[in-house]
């Protein structure tokens, strides 16, 4: 089976045209490299942005979506694969278990807890897969500063930051991933 990558990112589109077009130029990657999409199974936001741009492109698509979302999140009902889970504990495991490398693309505050609990899984050496922050148009910048405080402060190893790929451009998530992916199969 060809590579999965997961990625995180917002129920919205936010207001930076910026973010629904990095979200489009993920979709297209992702299908051009011949790897599966796996996301949150939303038709909405950034979400809807990447499933429907690799679609376009001919990608797969496997979503997951907690049953409680299903109506405020508009699952994608269309999608080569689509599992609903009892609460979003299980959605994340699912996602993260399916995947072989995880980008994280503009989002709110549950892009930031799916995020959070994968980065503090390769923290305690559960795995060892790629985490790439997508930083477009800087918006991830206020979290980095604070990852960098909380070094700083001495409450997280300066290690942590090893954990982490931060990318400007879906072209250098790119980039990233087919460097990783492949020593991943080597």
């Amino acid at each position: 089976m060809n590579k999965s990558i997961c990625v995180f990112c917002g129920a919205r589109s936010g207001n930076n045209t910026s973010f629904v077009t990095a979200a489009v130029k993920m979709g297209h990657m992702i299908a051009k490299n011949k790897w599966r999409l796996v996301y949150g199974a939303g038709d909405v936001g950034l979400m809807g942005a990447v499933a429907s741009s690799t679609q376009e492109k001919g990608g797969t698509t496997f979503g997951v979506i907690p049953e409680h979302l299903l109506q405020r999140e508009v699952e994608k009902c269309d999608l080569d694969q689509f599992i609903i889970t009892d609460n979003m504990h299980s959605r994340k495991k699912i996602m993260f278990t399916n995947s072989d490398a995880v980008v994280l693309l503009p989002g709110g505050v549950g892009s930031l807890d799916e995020f959070f609990e994968v980065l503090t899984w390769a923290q305690l050496g559960i795995h060892h897969r790629p985490i790439i922050v997508a930083n477009i148009r800087g918006y991830w910048q206020p979290m980095l500063d604070m990852i960098n405080h909380m070094i700083t402060s001495d409450f997280v190893n300066p290690s942590l930051l090893n954990l982490i790929q931060v990318v400007d451009t879906v072209a250098d998530a790119e980039r990233v991933l087919r460097s990783c992916l492949k020593t991943a199969t080597e």
